[in-house]
């Protein structure tokens, strides 16, 4: 049996896992001849033991203060986004009346909102969860509302004729196969909170790898810098894989297939 998950571990995830053997080798032995100028780009044990050595900082702090914008902005992308874009399918005016807004919102660029939200909110938590918001707002709205909208038409005219509501459409035939859509909306929305946080915390903030990453840009400490870079990775990547294996539970257990 273990035999058998290795082989089939080593075959969905050997490329990848060479590959990176392969650039990270590369890029220590290009570190170590001094092709490139440490404060460029510092070899990966630099980056490890600059890790080690700020881990007070960054994993007591930092990294805490990144994580409460990432979900406090999700929460609200979810729970607004899902109603929007509910709202979307179950009524056309507000469909006609929204749509355009929501795209429009994404041609603003995020630099120049976050100035605007740092004078509404100063330079507090909900200055970078309203940034994160605006970034991860879209995803979801626009997945909730593709899947409804492409879902349920085989057994809606049956269920109309055997008097069921709009309600009861909604949940029995429209709800269960949106979730594949919704799930893949909520899968770039969490990536993109990572995104939205680190933003506003360069453009404003005391605490985050946002921040840090950029007060050890300015000193010219490149190992510390990317240790938050490589962090602020692995957290995308943490909550990305986790919005996944809820998918796959939710969708098993409803007996839906993508």
């Amino acid at each position: 049996m273990t035999r058998t998950y290795l082989r089939k571990f080593l075959h969905e995830y050997g490329p990848f896992a060479l590959l990176v053997l392969l650039t990270l080798a590369f890029w220590e032995s290009a570190a170590r001849l001094k092709l490139v100028p440490a404060f460029i780009l510092p070899a990966p044990t630099a980056i490890w033991t600059a890790m080690l050595e700020q881990r007070l900082l960054l994993f007591g702090e930092h990294l805490p203060a990144t994580l409460q914008e990432v979900l406090l902005g999700f929460a609200l992308s979810v729970c607004c986004g899902v109603l929007l874009g509910t709202g979307m399918h179950m009524f056309s005016p507000v469909e006609k009346a929204l749509y355009p807004l929501l795209v429009i919102s994404q041609t603003i660029p995020l630099i120049a909102l976050s100035p605007i939200f740092i004078m509404w909110f100063g330079y507090t938590l909900w200055s970078k969860v309203a940034v994160v918001f605006l970034t991860a707002f879209f995803p979801v709205v626009i997945g909730t509302y593709d899947g409804l909208h492409k879902s349920g038409a085989v057994y809606k005219e049956l269920l109309l004729t055997l008097g069921a509501n709009r309600w009861q459409i909604l949940r029995k035939t429209e709800i269960p196969p949106a979730l594949p859509s919704l799930f893949s909306g909520l899968k770039l929305s969490i990536v993109y909170c990572v995104i939205g946080a680190t933003i506003g915390e360069w453009l404003g903030g005391s605490r985050g790898l946002g921040y840090f990453s950029r007060r050890m840009a300015g000193n010219l400490q490149s190992a510390e810098m990317f240790a938050a870079v490589f962090l602020l990775s692995v957290l995308g990547i943490v909550l990305f894989l986790s919005i996944k294996l809820l998918e796959k539970y939710i969708l098993q257990k409803r007996g839906i297939h993508r």
